[in-house]
């Protein structure tokens, strides 16, 4: 490993999870957001694969990278983004005008506080157990 190398590399590295992590003034009551996610859960699971991907480990993850979920779209798949919070807000504000081709039908969760409720309480539950 070149000198640049070794400085360069964890600087990324530790800049990318920075990017990803749920910032510490998210602001959001993750009691509120486990009952807002109760409507995920038509599709989606904390620990298992449903119609949709599973959502523990979520923070940090790319799009389109769930290990055995075959049900992503192309269009998610190659979106480029990792989930944090502010890729959540924005997806879940308008799925499919975030990422055209996706296949969550869900129209998004419009109201902003709804969101950030729902995003502080996927963060609190990111870890899987597996």
């Amino acid at each position: 490993m070149t000198a640049l190398t070794s400085v360069l590399l964890p600087a990324l590295l530790a800049a990318a999870a920075a990017a990803a992590s749920p910032p510490s003034s998210l602001g959001g009551d993750a009691a509120r957001g486990a009952a807002i996610y109760e409507r995920c859960q038509a599709c989606h699971s904390l620990e298992r694969n449903r119609t949709g991907p599973r959502h523990c480990g979520l923070f940090g993850r790319p799009a389109g990278a769930v290990v055995g979920f075959r049900g992503y779209s192309a269009a998610l798949r190659n979106s480029g983004i990792v989930w944090g919070a502010a890729s959540l807000d924005r997806f879940l504000a308008d799925p499919l005008g975030t990422v055209p081709g996706t296949r969550m039908g869900y129209a998004g969760v419009k109201d902003p506080q709804e969101r950030t409720d729902l995003i502080a309480f996927l963060a609190a539950a990111s870890a899987c157990k597996d």
